[in-house]
């Protein structure tokens, strides 16, 4: 499979979104504030360098959602579909 890796962007939360809705533990741990649309767009304005996806075409396969506080690296959301072609 060839894939590619970019910065995040608040135009993927759709595809980010429903990658999340893939594996049900990701379900289980959104928060319906937090993990909004809203608050998706205010965590990227904070964190613009750090929240990477892989795409397959422009299929989001993988998402990892992380952030600092000036010194402590923090992943928020790391999710990679289950169910990927070999």
């Amino acid at each position: 499979m060839e894939y590619s890796i970019r910065q995040v962007t608040a135009e993927d939360y759709d595809a980010i979104y429903e990658l999340w809705q893939s594996s049900e533990q990701t379900v289980r741990a959104l928060n319906p504030v937090d993990d909004s649309r809203e608050g998706i767009v205010r965590y990227l304005r904070r964190n613009p360098n750090t929240c990477f996806a892989a795409a397959d075409g422009n299929r989001i396969i993988g998402v990892i959602l992380s952030g600092h506080d000036g010194r402590r690296g923090i992943i928020h959301h790391l999710c990679v579909h289950p169910r990927l072609p070999p």
